[in-house]
């Protein structure tokens, strides 16, 4: 055998690995293009007002379903007639359109023992003015985190000696301000 029948072959070999290798990439990247992908939100949209309503019934409380800003929406909602800590509460989850998060606990028969356990890790900073009367407490986390974690911010309104509405959430301030708006609005409680 000669040796420019050797150099050849070697040559032939390394074409066809290069060409197979193209083939191949050729077809993952017809099967990435043809296979389809659904890229919305697999997080279903709760009816939190239906809900807050059904919990309203069962329970004879003032349950807060507020309006919720302008492309919120909620992707949970639940109400614990019977919970560990003994505090019956109705919990929202709110979305906003950039995936911020506000979340609600409505809590009824709570005392500041209760209140103290939900903002463990929390210091009182400030306080915002309500509507008709009181104030909503303004506490933040001790601890900063990057990125900011739900409980860091929190906004507690006394409704009642052993009332409370908590909102806590990664949104923006301005956005708290909305959300606590509505809830001071007196359609946004619903009554049995």
């Amino acid at each position: 055998m000669s040796d420019a029948a050797a150099q050849r072959r070697a040559r032939q070999t390394v074409i066809n690995l290069a060409l197979s290798l193209l083939a191949t990439l050729g077809l993952v990247l017809a099967i990435v293009l043809m296979v389809p992908r659904d890229d919305t939100s697999k997080i279903q949209h709760v009816d939190y007002v239906a809900i807050a309503r059904d919990a309203a019934k069962s329970s004879n409380f003032k349950i807060i379903a507020p309006d919720l800003p302008r492309g919120w929406w909620s992707n949970s909602a639940s109400w614990a007639a019977k919970p560990a800590d003994t505090v019956p509460a109705f919990t929202a989850g709110f979305v906003g359109p950039k995936n911020e998060y506000i979340g609600m606990i409505q809590g009824f028969g709570g005392n500041p023992t209760w209140l103290a356990l939900k903002l463990q890790g929390d210091e009182l900073t400030g306080a915002i003015p309500a509507k008709d009367s009181g104030h909503w407490d303004v506490y933040t986390s001790i601890e900063k985190h990057d990125p900011v974690k739900d409980w860091d911010y929190v906004r507690v309104l006394t409704i009642k000696p052993n009332e409370y509405v908590i909102l806590f959430g990664n949104a923006s301030t301005k956005d708290f301000d909305l959300l606590a708006s509505s809830i001071e609005s007196k359609e946004a409680q619903i009554v049995n």
